[in-house]
């Protein structure tokens, strides 16, 4: 769990799992050996970037390149989830420019594909001033089992497009 801060971590907790897991789906890339599992409460995580220590100049960034951001997540094939998303850009003040937040997404391996799916987001247009980003994702499953059952997530990335 490092440079991830647990915002939420209910239940059994997060966990680090090893592809596919237990009742789980083959991933696209096989480069990607490893996702994080959540549990029967909300388990939520978050990164706040700092641009500027990143390498990034008040000017790049007050020129507002687009900014995109990526996840990745999954059910498993015998309980249901539930996922969420939430990303943020902040200025100095950590206070937010735009926000992407979607609705969050309920997977039930009874009646639907539960495997991989990725999300994408394009920031464009949020003003001058941005210098962190918000990136908080996770859920929990939908029938409270005790361990791990819920959304599972990985390959979240941000990319700037300068």
């Amino acid at each position: 769990m490092e440079y991830w801060e647990l915002t939420e971590n209910g239940g059994s907790q997060w966990r680090v799992e090893a592809m596919p897991g237990d009742c789980g789906h083959d991933f696209c890339d096989e480069a990607t050996t490893k996702y994080f599992s959540t549990s029967f409460e909300l388990c939520l995580k978050r990164q706040v970037v700092d641009l500027l220590t990143e390498g990034y100049t008040p000017e790049e960034l007050d020129s507002q390149p687009a900014v995109t951001v990526e996840d990745w997540y999954c059910g498993r094939t015998d309980c249901g989830c539930v996922y969420e998303l939430t990303v943020c850009l902040l200025d100095e003040n950590q206070e937010v420019l735009q926000e992407f937040k979607p609705d969050s997404v309920t997977l039930d391996p009874d009646s639907e594909d539960c495997s991989w799916k990725q999300i994408t987001h394009t920031f464009s247009e949020y003003g001058p001033g941005l210098r962190f980003i918000s990136f908080e994702h996770g859920g929990q499953d939908t029938k409270y089992w005790d361990g791990w059952f819920g959304v599972r997530v990985t390959g979240s990335s941000v990319t700037i497009e300068l």
